[in-house]
């Protein structure tokens, strides 16, 4: 466990620097008819058709009070009023337990995901031993984590009680990996970590920005 509770340590030091620089971030500001008025990390809100395109962000279709987007290849409802959407990286090609990540402008690898059919966002990491989420998040999917193996963790604040769980199904794409093991710590992490506890079910190659993750069993 001091392996994985040194790498924590030091994702947490790397994401708290970088902050949302992996995402991008889009918000509904209105609508114009049947156009979107799209904020996009930050940006000034800009009048988006259907079937238009801003900044990576292109327009599906709209309705009274939401918009359908596709971003960083995957498709994304907003509405109005609403927190922004982050995506990075788009997640392709899952057909026969494949799948096919693409570096965000950090050079990092960030993908939607699901824990237990419970939507949550990634960060690839292949240096983690396991999966790895916080409290905050372990408690927004409804995972009992209290109920795992209690271990240490080090983190920026030092050594704190973790728990050592077994997800019953982690989600990229359409492809699923069941029993897989991750470490719930009460430290504060803006993705959850995917490690080697999902990765290593699949034989992984990458090229430049391409990560390609075939899976093996």
């Amino acid at each position: 466990m001091k392996t994985l509770a040194a790498l924590l340590l030091i994702c947490g030091g790397l994401l708290a620097g970088s902050g949302a620089a992996y995402a991008q971030s889009v918000a509904l500001s209105g609508l114009l008819g049947t156009k979107a008025l799209l904020v996009v990390d930050g940006s000034a809100p800009k009048s988006v058709a259907v079937g238009e395109t801003h900044r990576g962000v292109k327009v599906l279709s709209t309705t009274a009070d939401q918009a359908v987007v596709e971003v960083g290849g995957s498709r994304q409802t907003l509405r109005m009023g609403e927190a922004p959407v982050n995506a990075g990286g788009p997640t392709h090609g899952a057909e026969n337990g494949k799948i096919v990540l693409h570096a965000g402008s950090g050079g990092h690898f960030l993908t939607p995901g699901q824990i237990n059919d419970r939507a949550v966002t990634f960060l690839v990491d292949t240096g983690a031993s396991t999966v790895a989420l916080s409290v905050a998040d372990a408690e927004h999917i409804g995972l009992a984590y209290k109920s795992g193996q209690p271990v240490r963790v080090n983190t920026a604040n030092g050594v704190v009680p973790g728990w050592l769980v077994q997800l019953t199904s982690v989600r990229l794409g359409q492809v699923d990996v069941h029993q897989v093991d991750a470490i719930v710590s009460p430290a504060a992490m803006p993705y959850v970590l995917l490690g080697n506890s999902f990765l290593t079910r699949f034989q992984m190659t990458r090229t430049n920005d391409q990560l390609v993750l075939d899976k093996r069993y």
